[in-house]
């Protein structure tokens, strides 16, 4: 009985372990897309204007408040899936 408990009690914490990681990476990542959609698409959309997307006439905070914040969503969704199939193989929980 004691072993099945220490067992238990093992799984218990490396699924805390685990949702620990998992929301770190959350956290992380939604900070950064915060930070490029609210930061440069709209509190430093002056200060990038003054810049412009290298081959194009469009100011380079237009572009982010258009597209870049788009952009860098899709790609953080790509970073997250790496993070956590890695993740879920240190942690021996992925699917075959």
């Amino acid at each position: 009985m004691a072993e099945q408990d220490d067992s238990r009690s093992l799984r218990d914490s490396r699924r805390k372990e685990y949702w620990r990681h998992n929301l770190r990476y959350l956290a992380v990542l939604l900070s950064i897309w915060a930070i490029v959609s609210l930061g440069c698409g709209v509190v430093f959309v002056e200060w990038l204007n003054q810049f412009e997307l290298p081959g194009t006439s469009f100011p380079l905070g237009f572009w982010f408040a258009q597209q870049g914040s788009i952009y860098t969503f899709v790609l953080l969704i790509l970073i997250y899936m790496v993070l956590m199939n890695r993740l879920d193989h240190k942690f021996d929980v992925h699917e075959e």
